[in-house]
């Protein structure tokens, strides 16, 4: 396949999903676990099934429902994680410039 300038909205999602389930440096999570409580199910994990797929389809209904549920009650845990890593990350990268600048009076 020639790669197009004109063929860029095909390849968008491809480059979201890759976005979306990336871990950011500022907060040690991907954008998608943030938003649904889970890590993202990548389709080769479908064709080729990893540990966790093949946990989630020996669980019951009941059990999957349950342990669903536990997922999403951390998600708000999971976010506060994420902001005090990003303000972490926020205040290291304030040090690391302050220290290369120098200061000049006027």
């Amino acid at each position: 396949m020639t790669v197009m300038y004109k063929d860029w909205h095909e390849m968008l999602p491809f480059a979201l999903h890759g976005y979306r389930t990336s871990v950011r440096t500022s907060n040690g999570a991907t954008p998608f676990s943030l938003v649904y409580g889970v890590e993202v199910v990548l389709p080769i994990e479908v064709e080729v099934p990893s540990l966790r797929i093949i946990k989630e389809r020996e669980l019951e209904e009941v059990e999957w429902t349950q342990a669903r549920y536990k997922e999403l009650n951390l998600i708000k845990e999971r976010r506060l994680t994420a902001l005090c890593r990003g303000q972490l990350y926020q205040k290291k990268m304030t040090r690391a410039y302050d220290r290369k600048i120098r200061r000049r009076c006027f």
